[in-house]
């Protein structure tokens, strides 16, 4: 601000400082990798992200052959999300269909397969967040799928591919080990129009949708568990399950971190936990609430990028964060967090002077309540004062 030029009046300087508010990320937007012989070209071009902003629109687009139509009904069932669809052509074989859906990046530059998803945030504008290709989802496309979810800090939810046992479900799941990725086991039934009968509907297109309801009416730190699933009217094999007996065929599901299905008051995910080989990130909400986070606190502070580093911006900053955090603790995202300041011994003058800055935060995130257990005991105090309760009755 110059002060030193003459003037003989009033002016008014504008400093623009202090803390900015925070805005969390959408979570709700889905990514979605499908097959769809007969889709209208110019809606769904191949190898291309597409925006979708009204699923039933789409679907009129999407033809009646491969998986992109049926997997937007069982979207449109739960939810009407964002989602963004990238068209791949069906192989000749599984095997050709499986190198279509993971893709590649072509001597142009052009990335196809579900490569294609993390061009979205460049050429529409948004990031997909929860991810799927249901029906389409093989041991290398999950693994995969995988590290596109790591780049992308987002969600994947894959089905134990070729698994009809519960033995042969929780050995697959040992061959991840990603906090970004659950594995789902069986899979759906749903009315199937055409055919005039229930036909097996994947699980994780279902649980797409429900993952986006859920972002969008209770949070992402809520995990896909033990909600409602409309649009569904069956599980397509025998999941045997009780509330209060962990010995059963969801209960060694759920021990091996499967994701099963059950109905009760209707058909319902039930299990909450990653593929995590860190225990930190057992449960999807836990590392949900980090990508989240990780990406909300980044992309908010742009604004302080190249700004003079003198001590009210740090302050600043950290006021900022930590605002942020007490009102995600008040609204029940988190348990807790805070920001502070690193001492001098890695935020040096030479760190410093050099225009480095390192700040610390930590978080708790909401674990689901998994194992509710009540201790029942019997006694005979109640008898105690028999005689007045017996007056009183009288």
């Amino acid at each position: 601000m110059a002060t030193t030029e003459y003037h003989h009046g009033v002016r008014v300087f504008e400093i623009n400082e202090g803390t900015r508010p925070i805005r969390v990320i959408n979570t709700s937007i889905i990514g979605l990798v499908a097959t769809a012989p007969d889709a209208d070209p110019v809606t769904f071009p191949l190898n291309t992200p597409v925006l979708v902003t009204n699923v039933y629109n789409a679907m009129g687009k999407a033809g009646s052959t491969g998986t992109l139509k049926k997997t937007l009904e069982y979207i449109a069932a739960l939810a009407r999300p964002i989602t963004v669809v990238v068209r791949v052509e069906p192989g000749a074989d599984e095997a050709a269909t499986t190198s279509n859906v993971i893709g590649t990046v072509l001597p142009s530059g052009q990335r196809t397969g579900m490569k294609a998803l993390l061009t979205a945030q460049a050429k529409l504008g948004i990031k997909p967040r929860i991810l799927g290709c249901p029906g389409l989802d093989s041991q290398p496309v999950a693994t995969a799928l995988s590290t596109i979810a790591k780049s992308l800090r987002a969600f994947a939810y894959v089905n134990a591919w070729g698994c009809e046992t519960v033995e042969e479900a929780t050995a697959y799941r040992k061959q991840f080990g990603a906090r970004e990725l659950m594995v789902i086991h069986p899979d759906f039934l749903a009315w199937d129009t055409v055919a005039k009968a229930n036909a097996r509907a994947p699980a994780v297109a279902f649980a797409l949708g429900l993952r986006a309801k859920i972002d969008n009416e209770i949070g992402w730190h809520k995990t896909l568990s033990n909600v409602a699933v409309d649009g569904v009217t069956g599980i397509s094999q025998d999941i045997y399950w009780d509330l209060q007996d962990p010995a059963t065929d969801a209960g060694v599901l759920n021990a091996g971190d499967v994701t099963t299905l059950i109905n009760r008051d209707g058909y319902r995910f039930w299990g909450s936990r990653t593929c995590s080989d860190d225990p930190l990130f057992a449960f999807e909400s836990a590392t949900r609430t980090a990508q989240v986070l990780a990406d909300t606190i980044a992309e908010a502070h742009m604004w302080a990028n190249d700004k003079p580093l003198l001590p009210g911006l740090v302050k600043d900053i950290l006021e900022g964060v930590n605002s942020k955090f007490r009102f995600l603790t008040r609204s029940g995202y988190l348990v807790g967090g805070s920001a502070w300041a690193v001492d001098g011994d890695v935020n040096t003058a030479d760190e410093l002077k050099s225009g480095n800055l390192i700040l610390d935060y930590d978080f708790t995130p909401c674990a689901p309540l998994e194992n509710l257990m009540f201790r029942q005991r019997i006694t005979g105090r109640y008898y105690e004062n028999f005689a007045e309760q017996v007056a009183k009755a009288a």
